[in-house]
């Protein structure tokens, strides 16, 4: 009776501990971030890599799109469009406070919705 019970103990922890996800990292997301220019652009990708975790942070000025590389074990897409909010862009989720937005460059100053 001990040995079913130790089999079945031991099973159970072998099957929960392969449940456990698994944290990607070189994790790949895109979002859009608002932004005009080419000092938007430093201003976005400087944001993004002072979040811990991040590899690469490319803002696309046309499409307005900004390609992620990141831990996933140390950062989330959240946390980078926190970091980029508090410099003055919006994101789809997280938008910056009109005192952030107000101090940037007039020829950054994007129309928010």
């Amino acid at each position: 009776m001990k040995n079913i019970i130790l089999i079945l103990l031991v099973s159970f922890l072998g099957f929960a501990a392969q449940a456990q996800e698994k944290k990607n990292k070189n994790a790949k997301y895109i979002t859009e971030v608002n932004g005009n220019c080419e000092q938007c652009q430093k201003r976005i990708q400087k944001a993004a890599y002072s979040v811990t975790g991040v590899k690469s942070a490319i803002w696309d000025i046309e499409t307005h799109q900004l390609s992620l590389i990141f831990n996933e074990e140390k950062s989330s897409p959240l946390d980078v469009k926190k970091a980029i909010a508090k410099v003055g862009h919006d994101t789809d989720e997280v938008k910056a406070t009109t005192e952030d937005y107000d101090n940037l460059h007039s020829c950054c100053k994007y129309e928010r919705l």
